[in-house]
């Protein structure tokens, strides 16, 4: 399990058995009240067992997340012919970025915030939740989508939070920002994975296994061989210019 998280950015993976009490070679780091907070949370009982990592949120959520798949599938503690749907909502706008040092979109800047969290915006950006919805199969996503921003000054202040400075956002964003003072109807969606839920059905983890012309690891398509090598003519008519040495 340790070499398994190691793929999703975790450190280690330190454990600790429930017997009369907990037991491990970690648990002596514990005093016994912390100890105790733990059986609680986990519900622990004799014969179970305790995993813990520490990290960043993201890395420990997310390593969380693919082990207890990784687990379940392993053990065949559920039906891989049963489908379970599940929607998620209540995702964080912010994230932060520690290698960074700074406050990143957790999904994309254009997602409308939760109306009663804007007032958060400026001083305690992290706990502001947004109206991002995610449609989830058997733990696997299969749709995502939001509400967008109308407010050319919600959009502003959310570019500001992010460490873009109003010259860039007028440079990369203007045109956005200028169409805002048009009128822009409350709007969202969302977008269906219809290849991951072919996959799904057929009982395929890969993708490639369910559509036409499938890429291998390379990004080249076998069947008709692109990408192909373009002209001096194309690349000319697209502004192209290649700068590496070809081999």
């Amino acid at each position: 399990m340790t070499e398994f998280v190691a793929i999703y950015g975790a450190k280690g993976l330190a454990w600790a058995k429930m017997e009369e009490e907990l037991k491990s070679s970690i648990v002596k780091y514990f005093k016994k009240p912390i100890q105790d907070k733990i059986i609680k949370a986990t519900n622990a009982e004799k014969g179970d067992l305790i995993v813990f990592i520490a990290d960043n949120r993201k890395i420990v959520n997310e390593s969380f997340g693919q082990l207890r798949n990784f687990i379940g599938k392993k053990l065949k503690l559920y039906d891989e012919k049963e489908f379970q749907f599940c929607w998620v909502t209540d995702f964080p706008l912010f994230e932060y970025d520690d290698k960074e040092d700074r406050i990143k979109p957790a999904h994309h800047m254009f997602c409308m915030p939760k109306k009663e969290d804007i007032k958060l915006l400026e001083k305690k950006p992290l706990e502001v939740y947004c109206t991002q919805y995610d449609l989830v199969l058997n733990g696997v996503e299969l749709a995502s989508g939001s509400i967008r921003i109308t407010d050319p000054e919600l959009q502003k202040t959310i570019m500001k939070i992010i460490g873009m400075t109003e010259k860039e956002a007028n440079e990369k964003f203007g045109f956005l920002l200028e169409s805002f003072k048009y009128g822009v109807p409350p709007h969202g969606g969302i977008g269906i994975g219809f290849d991951r839920l072919v996959a799904m059905i057929c009982g395929y983890n890969d993708i490639r296994e369910v559509i036409a012309f499938p890429k291998n690891k390379n990004a080249a398509n076998l069947m008709d061989g692109c990408p192909t090598k373009l002209s001096d003519k194309d690349l000319k008519e697209q502004h192209i210019k290649l700068d590496f040495i070809q081999k």
